[in-house]
């Protein structure tokens, strides 16, 4: 444990002189480039458990919100960008997609109050009087100093559709590789009654994802079946899941009290410090079901009147148990915290001293989704080889259609469902 605080002195070190990395061009996944900045979320406005999409001219607000650890407010800006079904910058002009100027100034903030950890809170909401959408899609967020625009400091994805035509979805552990096994099928049901499309075979583009993730995120471009109005995507080995497991929980609603899944609290200057209890691999267990938030977090301090600015930042102590160190790839924690990456911060270092793999992260206090995930050398998707697939799991399935004929020169998003596995 002492090494595992020298390495969190590191980790306060790097936050204090703050290190900016550079997102790179063309990289619009959610991500924060800059140290100081944290706790990211990109939500539906007024419903936290729902993918962040909104209706086309309609009353729904994305809200978006993240903290700066600083003692002084910084004069940030934000703008949007637009972008094809697969999150390439398309290639509309401003002018083409938002109503207004294209920049607005953030602010909505406040600082922190009473914590050990000096911070403001920011927050801003899309559409607004500055900034509204002429056109549906996919459309990326990024925020900078008002004076330095070509820096993001932080960016995050969200979606506009028109819903121009319905959708029936469905999830099925009854797939065609095993039956109620170790995957799960996803099928669904477009009807365009009220939506012209020239050809329903060539013209369509559907994305599926489970849990948010984009790292096994799917493209289907033929149909299984057209039939009048009906479009039906069945029966594609594209559209077959692992089934995965139940997300593990954890919550540090308390600073001064052991909450779910903490060992025991303890404070070393200038932070407080959560010791989970180990966890270990779930292949062989039986399966569990636990209701979980499909990934996602909420901040939360029991002990404060306003958790937005009153929950105090925790380093958050994660022990794996994998029974010795494992080859051929490396582990890492997964979870809308992790704003779904693969990256150092999030991969778990394998300690010879102990035979456990750890990780130590900056989380501000609240109810956490997380899994482990197993990415295989050389690949940029991860697997729940550590989890375990249990065809019972209940995971959320996120299906988005776009439309594009030959003389247009975007992807429209026509229409979109949730469908739930395990229900």
């Amino acid at each position: 444990m002492k090494n595992r605080f020298l390495h969190i002195l590191l980790l306060i070190i790097l936050v204090a002189f703050s290190s900016r990395a550079q997102i790179l061009e063309n990289d619009t996944r959610t991500q924060v480039a800059d140290s100081r900045f944290k706790s990211l979320q990109v939500k539906l406005d007024g419903n936290d458990y729902f993918p962040p999409i909104i209706t086309l001219n309609s009353e729904d607000k994305i809200r978006i919100s993240f903290d700066e650890l600083d003692e002084e407010r910084s004069y940030l800006r934000y703008s949007v960008v637009h972008c094809n079904a697969d999150w390439t910058p398309s290639d509309l002009v401003e002018s083409e997609y938002v109503d207004g100027f294209n920049y607005a100034d953030i602010t909505d903030f406040k600082h922190s109050l009473g914590t050990l950890t000096h911070y403001i809170h920011y927050s801003f909401t899309l559409p607004n009087d500055e900034i509204s959408f002429l056109i549906s899609g996919n459309y990326l967020v990024k925020v900078y100093h008002e004076d330095e625009p070509e820096n993001t400091l932080l960016q995050a994805r969200f979606y506009v559709c028109e819903n121009a035509v319905s959708i029936a979805a469905s999830a099925t552990s009854r797939t065609d590789i095993d039956y109620n096994g170790e995957h799960q099928q996803v099928s669904f049901t477009v009807n365009t009654r009220n939506y012209a499309i020239r050809n329903m075979y060539t013209d369509l583009k559907a994305h599926v994802t489970q849990n948010s993730r984009s790292d096994n995120e799917v493209v289907v471009n033929q149909p299984l079946m057209v039939s009048g109005k009906n479009i039906t995507f069945d029966h594609d080995r594209k559209l077959i899941f692992e089934a995965g497991n139940e997300f593990r929980r954890i919550e540090t609603v308390a600073q001064h009290n052991i909450s779910m899944g903490v060992e025991r609290m303890q404070y070393h200057h200038p932070y407080y410090h959560a010791i989970l209890y180990t966890d270990r691999m779930r292949t062989n267990d039986s399966y569990l079901y636990d209701k979980t938030q499909m990934g996602r977090f909420t901040i939360r301090n029991s002990e404060a009147y306003d958790s937005d600015n009153g929950s105090e930042y925790i380093i958050t102590h994660f022990t794996l148990d994998t029974e010795g160190q494992l080859s051929n790839g490396k582990i890492y924690l997964n979870g809308e915290f992790t704003n779904n990456l693969f990256t150092p911060s999030t991969m778990m270092k394998y300690d010879p001293a102990t035979g456990l793999y750890t990780a130590d992260l900056l989380l501000k206090q609240g109810a956490y989704n997380y899994q482990y995930l197993f990415v295989p050398d050389g690949s940029t998707r991860g697997y729940s080889s550590l989890e375990g697939n249990k065809f019972q799991t209940v995971n959320e399935y996120l299906i988005r259609l776009y439309h594009r004929d030959p003389s247009s020169r975007y992807d429209r998003l026509i229409g979109f469902a949730i469908t739930f596995s395990g229900k």
